[in-house]
């Protein structure tokens, strides 16, 4: 169990409850570094700058041995999967390869533990563990959005929110990075008030506090560089209809201009046609469910609007410099 040492010189004071909070992080192999350390240190914090042990935490790998995250650091867990006090919550921690990291141990320990009545979590990826545990039915969720297609995939029937973390019931998810921040700040603000989460924010630098209503990604605008409002809607039509695409013609209609007005404005703005970005986003998106899922090549090609295996595969030769199937076979 982690040593929490309160502040010598705490700049609020908190009544000290009757007895700590207590978090167990579950690491899964090539768990992310960022996620694992952004919610400790902002519990330990709590408890600086209170003056009291308002919470306290252990860290737990499968069988107890050190664990590697996918940064390459390894981390000494307390031991071994136990039974959790029922007054516990459970935050896994995933990361990369999250489908491989999620091993039979991990599942029948994590519905032992569920059936007990305890808070559960996943941070970063970790949703995927808790969705294939069976952990997430009738609930809703949250994970990157690098891994949403693939968890779309994988489970249609769990309602994917985009905010950078949900809560729902005795079930937490959050979208990796620095979502861990906002969760614990509002865990924080939950359990002792908004007044003990602002400090420990201004503690880590943290400007603005997001809610489960935030989104994980920058605006359409930001992310291309592009402040135009009708290249943006065409953008967001794209990535909404990877499965059945739409014609430029189409989309051009949508947003009030002619396809030969929307050439102009993707060549000036981003150097290339509307149909070259598109079958960008689409291989974009097949590149993710290849590496993410166990999806057939032909259900990847599908997913993204390939009608043809073959055109799929020549078309993600010609971008990628490889075959969709040398592409699994390299990531496997």
């Amino acid at each position: 169990m982690a040593v929490n040492t309160p502040s010598e010189s705490p700049t609020l004071r908190i009544p000290a409850p009757e007895k700590p909070h207590l978090y167990t992080f579950v690491l899964l192999d090539r768990f992310t570094l960022m996620c694992f350390a952004s919610a400790v240190d902002a519990l330990r914090l709590a408890n600086r700058v209170s003056g009291r042990e308002l919470y306290r935490w252990r860290v737990l790998s499968e069988d107890g041995t050190a664990i590697t995250c996918s940064a390459g650091i390894t981390v000494a867990p307390d031991g071994p999967l136990d039974e959790a006090g029922r007054e516990e919550t459970v935050l896994v921690v995933g990361g990369t390869d999250v489908a491989r990291a999620t091993t039979p141990r991990i599942k029948t320990w994590l519905r032992r533990e569920a059936r007990r009545g305890i808070v559960m979590g996943g941070l970063c990826t970790a949703a995927w563990t808790l969705a294939a545990s069976g952990l997430l039915d009738d609930r809703k969720a949250t994970i990157h959005w690098d891994n949403q297609d693939a968890f779309a995939e994988a489970f249609p029937e769990i309602p994917l929110a985009r905010g950078v973390y949900t809560i729902d019931g005795k079930r937490i998810t959050t979208a990796g990075g620095t979502a861990s921040i906002d969760l614990i700040l509002h865990i924080i603000a939950r359990d002792f008030g908004e007044d003990l989460a602002a400090i420990v924010a201004d503690q880590l630098i943290y400007s603005a506090i997001r809610t489960d209503q935030d989104a994980q990604r920058l605006s359409i605008p930001t992310r291309i560089g592009v402040r135009h409002p009708r290249l943006a809607q065409v953008i967001r039509a794209m990535e909404q209809a990877i499965e059945e695409p739409v014609s430029p013609a189409t989309l051009a209609d949508q947003v009030g201009m002619s396809t030969r007005q929307l050439e102009r404005l993707f060549r000036r703005y981003l150097d290339r046609s509307p149909k070259r970005y598109y079958m960008e986003l689409r291989l974009g998106r097949a590149r993710n469910l290849l590496m993410q899922t166990d999806m057939s090549i032909i259900e990847v090609a599908l997913a993204c609007g390939f009608t043809s295996p073959s055109h799929f595969s020549k078309c993600y030769r010609g971008h990628y410099g490889k075959t969709p199937y040398r592409e699994r076979g390299t990531h496997g």
